[in-house]
């Protein structure tokens, strides 16, 4: 506790960046594995190799917290998130990495509405601001120019938005009452054997052929850095800078997955594309950054550090 008090607040922020930046990759090695590997069975992959080697870095500490209720817990933000990588990897498979980063962002949106529900805390007028600007900002993302109706890879990919909220909500209930990082690595084990259940239930299993040195290499970099790694930084920065903080630092998630698309990927940046990234990301902004200012020293049961 005193040595982490000892490195200043810029620092674990520096930290979510590089967080940040190893995610917007991810977009674009997602596309690259996708391509020839359905989702279920890349997330079976990607997440039973993390999840077993999370488990054996902290296998005290899993052994010590492990319980049936942490099990339970466990396998519940296992399902959550797997849903949510699911549909997202689905909604990547027809549609660009840039897009489906932004449009998985809107999560930051959704969370306080879900925690409306969950915590009977109402949304502030930020909120309901930063919406609507989320609203207009997917709508010129998504919708094609051509007609009124959204593509495949667009709804899927918000409906994954929603379950990376619902996700979160559950986490910030769970953790009350179990170790986190334990909780995450069951969380991975549960993912992985879930995406080879659902990859035997509904997808046709390539063959191991399709495993050429670069997708291996873009399945580890999905599992070490991506999952582990990733979530190991988001995880200790949480317990040293205010949560809201730490939410706007995630949201450049999205802004590197489309400059790695755009970099990597060749996706083409539009007028129309630009000024909806720039909306969606303003809501971002206004949703995790305005709600903070108005609720510091008052009545929330949060503290702001």
């Amino acid at each position: 506790m005193g040595k982490g008090k000892a490195i200043p607040a810029w620092v674990y922020k520096a930290a979510i960046v590089v967080a940040t930046i190893i995610w917007g990759y991810s977009f674009v090695a997602m596309k690259d594995v996708v391509s020839v590997l359905p989702p279920a069975w890349l997330l079976g992959f990607r997440f039973t190799f993390a999840g077993v080697l999370l488990t054996a870095i902290l296998w005290k500490r899993v052994r010590k917290a492990f319980s049936g209720r942490m099990l339970l817990a466990g396998a519940a933000l296992g399902l959550a998130d797997f849903m949510a990588f699911w549909t997202q990897t689905i909604g990547l498979e027809h549609t660009t990495p840039g897009i489906n980063a932004f449009l998985t962002a809107t999560y930051c949106v959704i969370v306080p509405f879900l925690w409306w529900i969950v915590a009977h805390r109402r949304p502030t007028v930020f909120n309901i601001g930063a919406a609507v600007l989320a609203l207009v900002g997917i709508w010129l993302v998504s919708v094609q120019s051509g007609g009124m109706t959204m593509g495949y890879g667009e709804a899927m990919t918000l409906l994954c938005a929603l379950l990376f909220a619902v996700h979160m909500v559950l986490v910030s209930k769970l953790s009350r009452f179990h170790d986190v990082l334990a909780l995450t690595a069951v969380q991975f084990v549960a993912e992985g054997c879930l995406g080879f259940v659902f990859g035997t239930a509904f997808e046709t299993f390539p063959g191991f052929g399709v495993f050429t040195p670069g997708i291996i290499g873009q399945l580890v970099f999905l599992a070490l850095f991506a999952s582990i790694v990733a979530f190991g930084i988001q995880n200790v920065a949480l317990a040293h800078i205010p949560p809201a903080q730490a939410s706007l630092f995630l949201s450049l998630e999205s802004v590197f997955g489309v400059l790695f698309s755009i970099a990597l990927y060749g996706e083409q940046i539009t007028l129309r594309l630009l000024v909806g990234f720039v909306l969606i990301f303003a809501a971002i902004v206004i949703s995790e950054t305005f709600p903070l200012k108005k609720k510091t020293g008052a009545q929330t049961g949060e503290t702001t550090d």
